[in-house]
């Protein structure tokens, strides 16, 4: 299966939007100010459903995961999602009472853990004890919301939590699959790094950051699209043009 990077936006600190100068020296407009990373992904995700790119699942770490108004939009949208959160997160239990995500996993049960693969990696499937708690009791008709937990088969006390949003009937697996999608996005990076310059730029302009990195993820697209085709034995595959 191919994967490519499908959009990109530029984090600028605080320190540089408060100083127009050294923006504007830099090419950058009056109109940007400052955005955080979950607003930087969050425009991003806007402009993928606008655009009508089809996914079925959204998933994110934790500095993204524990935004409630990151996943509050995609609920709104109907968007299902697996998003890591920290152990301290805060969640609404099935009594409508509040519990940090560590406190509850916790009170699971021994039977509630299942070992599962979660994706294949370098040194072969990824296996881990997985569990999940149902959360939220309000919700919409034929939804679900579960806070689900990966724990070490080694270290028992090394965890990791997820606030999941999806149908109601949606397998342990599934969700487990989903969080195990997020590694895909570190190769990805490495793979476009490795290959097709990502990260070998010298610029000082804003919009050449863009031009470049927008150059480096047409390339990775390229370059997946004809591997797949070379795989496949496709004779109609896209042909590199001077």
């Amino acid at each position: 299966m191919g994967r490519a990077l499908i959009d990109r936006e530029l984090y600028l600190p605080k320190a540089w939007t408060d100083d127009r100068d050294r923006c504007r020296a830099a090419g950058i407009g009056d109109g940007i100010g400052f955005a955080t990373n979950h607003e930087l992904g969050l425009a991003m995700l806007h402009r993928a459903v606008d655009a009508g790119v089809p996914f079925g699942w959204v998933t994110a770490d934790e500095a993204y995961g524990q935004v409630g108004r990151l996943r509050l939009w995609m609920e709104e949208h109907d968007i299902h999602h697996v998003v890591a959160v920290p152990k301290s997160q805060m969640v609404i239990t099935m009594d409508l009472g509040q519990d940090r995500a560590r406190r509850l996993i916790a009170g699971l049960p021994d039977q509630a853990w299942e070992r599962l693969s979660c994706a294949d990696g370098a040194h072969g499937p990824r296996v881990y004890d997985w569990a999940r708690a149902d959360i939220r009791p309000w919700r919409e008709p034929g939804k679900g919301h579960w806070l689900l937990a990966r724990r070490s088969i080694t270290d028992p006390e090394e965890l990791a939590y997820y606030i999941c949003f999806a149908g109601e009937h949606t397998s342990l697996e599934e969700l487990v699959r989903v969080a195990g999608a997020r590694w895909a996005v570190e190769e990805c990076f490495q793979t476009a790094k490795n290959e097709t310059g990502l990260d070998h730029y010298q610029v000082r302009g804003y919009w050449a950051w863009y031009r470049h990195i927008t150059l480096s993820m047409a390339a990775l697209a390229f370059l997946v699209r004809l591997r797949q085709s070379i795989q496949k034995g496709d004779q109609d595959r896209p042909r590199a043009c001077v």
